[in-house]
C-alpha cells in the first residue's frame, strides 16, 4: 500500500536549475555577520525577481545556494544569464571579494512533494551540473542545450559526456559563458572601461601577399616587434599579440574586433616579399566609426628591415599622440639580432616555444640553439634558449636537472646583461630565477618588467606564479586575473586557469583548484603535466574516483614518473607540496 506522501507527490517535466555562491564557507570565515548580510540583500534584490520575472519558482533555498524550477528550458537560461550578468556587475561596484554564482541547469522528470518541494534525477543532474560550473559560469545538460540552442544569441561549448555519482547513464555537457567574471564576456572591453584615458590599440596580423607561404612567420614577426614597441608606452593600452592573432585569416569588421577587445584603435596591413625587397603597408582605423585615420605604405630591401619597423611605430604613434616623439622611440629600440637568418630562426620557433609540449619543446630548443650559433649575443634567442630549458625542468622532461638548471639562469642572465630594458628578457629572467629558488630577485626582475611595459600580459603571468610559490593564493588570481584582461584569447591564457586553480589548491579550496584546472585541461587536452596537480586536487576535495583517472592519464604521458619526481620539479612551499603528495598518494602515485 502507497504511503500518504506517494499519493500527493507529482510527477511533472521541468528545467531544474541549482545555483550556489563559490568561496561562501572561506567568506564566512572572514566576516560572518557580513556575507550573510550581503548574501540576503543578493537573494532579495537580484535572485529572487529575476526568478519571477522568468515565470520562475523559487524552491528552496539551502545554505548558500539555491533551487528552483522553469517550465520552459528558454527560460530557465536566460535567468541563468541574467542573474550572472548583474551578479558580476553588483560585485564589481563593491570593494569587497565579489560574490560569485555556479549554476547548473537540466531538463527532466521530477517528483514534486506536497509542501513544493522537488526530487529525482531531474534534480540530482542540476546540482552535478552545478558543481562542474566554473564561478561566473553556467552548466547546461544536452537536454537543455537541445532545446535552447537555436533560440538565444549565446555561444556553447560542448564539454562532452560525464559520467556523475548515482547517475547511472552519461550526461552530455555544455558550458554557456564558462567562466563569466573572467573569461568570455569581453574582458577587454570591461578592463578597458577604466583605460578611456589612455588611446587603446589592437595590432592585427598583417596580411602576407607574396607567393611564398613559407612567409608568413616573417609578417607574424613584423607585427610582433611593432606591438612590443607600442607596449613600451606608458600612455597606450596595447591589446597582447596573442588575442590579436585570434582574427587571423577570420573576416571581421574593425568595429566588431574594437568591442571585443576594448579599443578605440585598430592597425592593420599587409607585407609583400619578393627576394631581397620588401613593401610593408599598414592603415589606421577608428574602431568605433570604421574611419581611416592614416594609411601608409615602406618599401625597402631586408637589410633594413628594422628600420621599417621603427617607421611604422613612429607613424602609428605619432597620429594617435601627437606629443610623443621619434626620439622616445629610438630609445625604446630593443638589441637587434646581427644575422637575419637568426631572427628568422627564432619567429619561426615561437609557436613551439608556447606550445608547452615535450616535442614542441624539442623543436624550439633546435631552432632556438640554431639561430645562437649564427648570432651567439642575439638577446631574444638567449632568453628564449634559457625558458626552453627552464621547461624542462617545470615540466619533468629534464635527463639532467642540475645541468639545465645551470643553463636556465645562465641563458637568462647573459640576455639580460645585453639587453637589461628589455620587459620580456626581464620576465625570462624572472622565470628563470624561480626555477632556482631565488624568489626575492625573481620579483625585483618581474617588477622591472611590468614598470617597463604594465601591457606584458606574460609578466604578470610570471608573478601570479611566483606568488603562488610564495603561498600569497589571493595575489596570485590577482595577477592571473590581469594577465587575462590584457589578453583575453590568447591561447597561454590555459596556463592562467592552471595557475588560479593553484591558487586555490594552496588556499585549501579543492573543488575550485579542480574546476579551474578542468577548464586549462580542456585547453590543452595533450598536456599530461596538469594532472601533477589536478589529481591531489581530486583527491583532497574527496573523489578519489576521478583523482585516481587523473594519475591514469598523468602516468600515460609520464610511464617512470613518480611523486619525488613532482616534489623536485614543482617550486610551492614545502607545506603545499606535502598537500600534493599526500593526494598523489591517495590518487594510487607511487612515491
Amino acid at each position: 500500500m502507497s504511503s500518504s506522501s506517494d499519493q500527493t507527490a507529482q510527477r511533472r517535466l521541468a528545467a531544474v536549475l541549482a545555483a550556489d555562491v563559490v568561496g561562501y564557507s572561506d567568506l564566512m570565515s572572514k566576516d560572518e555577520e557580513g556575507t550573510l548580510r550581503r548574501l540576503r540583500d543578493l537573494r532579495r534584490q537580484v535572485i529572487e525577481p529575476r526568478i519571477r520575472s522568468h515565470h520562475g519558482r523559487l524552491v528552496k533555498t539551502i545554505g548558500d545556494g539555491f533551487l528552483c524550477e522553469f517550465s520552459s528550458p528558454l527560460e530557465s537560461v536566460r535567468c541563468a544569464v541574467e542573474l550572472q550578468e548583474v551578479v558580476a556587475k553588483a560585485s564589481a561596484e563593491e570593494s569587497l571579494k565579489p560574490l560569485q554564482l555556479r549554476i547548473g541547469i537540466n531538463l527532466g522528470d521530477i517528483i514534486v512533494e506536497e509542501d513544493g518541494d522537488i526530487f529525482g534525477d531531474g534534480v540530482n543532474i542540476a546540482s552535478r551540473l552545478q558543481k562542474m560550473s566554473l564561478p561566473g559560469g553556467i552548466c547546461l545538460s544536452g537536454k537543455v542545450h537541445e532545446e535552447v540552442r537555436d533560440k538565444l544569441p549565446y555561444q556553447f561549448e560542448d564539454h562532452g559526456e560525464h559520467r556523475f555519482k548515482n547517475i547511472g547513464r552519461p550526461i552530455r555537457v555544455y558550458c554557456l559563458l564558462a567562466g563569466m567574471d573572467q573569461s568570455m564576456t569581453s574582458i577587454a572591453a570591461r578592463s578597458a572601461a577604466s583605460q578611456l584615458d589612455r588611446p587603446s590599440i589592437a595590432v592585427l596580423p598583417f596580411v602576407n601577399l607574396g607567393k611564398d607561404p613559407e612567409q608568413e612567420y616573417f609578417a607574424d614577426g613584423i607585427v610582433e616587434d611593432i606591438i612590443a614597441a607600442l607596449s613600451r608606452f606608458r600612455s597606450f593600452f596595447v591589446v597582447a599579440r596573442n588575442s590579436t592573432f585570434a582574427y587571423k585569416g577570420r573576416n571581421v569588421s574593425v568595429q566588431q574586433i574594437g568591442r571585443e577587445l576594448g579599443v578605440r584603435y585598430v592597425l592593420e596591413g599587409s607585407v609583400r616579399r619578393s627576394g631581397e625587397k620588401i613593401r610593408i603597408t599598414a592603415q589606421l582605423v577608428d574602431a568605433v566609426t570604421g574611419m581611416h585615420l592614416w594609411a601608409e605604405h615602406y618599401d625597402g630591401v631586408m637589410a633594413n628591415v628594422f628600420d621599417l619597423q621603427d617607421q611604422i611605430t613612429t607613424s602609428v604613434v605619432g597620429s594617435i599622440q601627437p606629443s610623443i616623439r621619434a626620439a622616445e622611440i629610438e630609445r625604446a629600440r630593443h638589441k637587434r639580432p646581427e644575422n637575419l637568418d637568426a631572427y628568422d630562426l627564432v619567429m619561426r620557433s615561437l609557436p613551439y616555444v608556447w606550445s608547452l609540449e615535450f616535442e614542441g619543446n624539442k623543436e624550439a630548443t633546435r631552432l632556438v640553439d640554431k639561430a645562437l650559433l649564427l648570432d651567439p649575443t642575439y638577446p631574444l634567442a638567449l632568453s628564449l634558449a634559457a625558458w626552453c630549458r627552464g621547461q624542462r625542468i617545470v615540466y619533468n622532461w629534464s635527463k639532467n636537472v642540475q645541468e639545465d638548471r645551470r643553463e636556465t639562469l645562465r641563458l637568462a642572465q647573459a640576455a639580460a646583461a645585453i639587453a637589461s630594458d628589455d620587459p620580456f628578457i626581464l620576465t625570462v629572467l624572472g622565470a628563470a630565477l624561480t626555477v632556482t629558488r631565488e624568489y626575492q630577485r625573481a620579483q625585483s626582475m618581474l617588477e622591472r618588467a611590468l614598470a617597463l611595459d604594465p601591457n606584458s600580459a606574460w609578466a604578470w603571468n610570471r608573478g601570479g606564479w611566483l606568488r603562488n610559490y610564495q603561498d600569497d593564493p589571493e595575489g596570485a588570481i590577482r595577477h592571473f586575473e590581469r594577465s587575462l584582461r590584457i589578453s583575453p584569447f590568447d591561447p597561454m591564457a590555459f596556463n592562467c586557469d592552471i595557475g588560479i586553480g593553484c591558487a586555490h589548491f594552496i588556499a585549501k579550496r579543492y573543488d575550485e583548484a579542480a574546476q579551474w584546472q578542468e577548464k586549462g585541461l580542456r585547453a590543452k587536452p595533450r598536456a599530461a603535466w596538469i594532472h601533477r596537480t589536478l589529481a591531489p586536487a581530486y583527491a583532497l576535495a574527496g573523489d578519489l574516483d576521478k583523482a585516481r583517472d587523473s594519475v591514469g592519464e598523468l602516468v600515460k604521458g609520464y610511464p617512470e614518473i613518480r611523486i619525488s619526481d613532482i616534489r623536485g620539479a614543482l617550486a610551492f612551499s614545502q607545506e603545499v607540496l606535502d598537500r600534493f603528495a599526500e593526494g598523489l598518494r591517495l590518487a594510487g602515485l607511487p612515491e
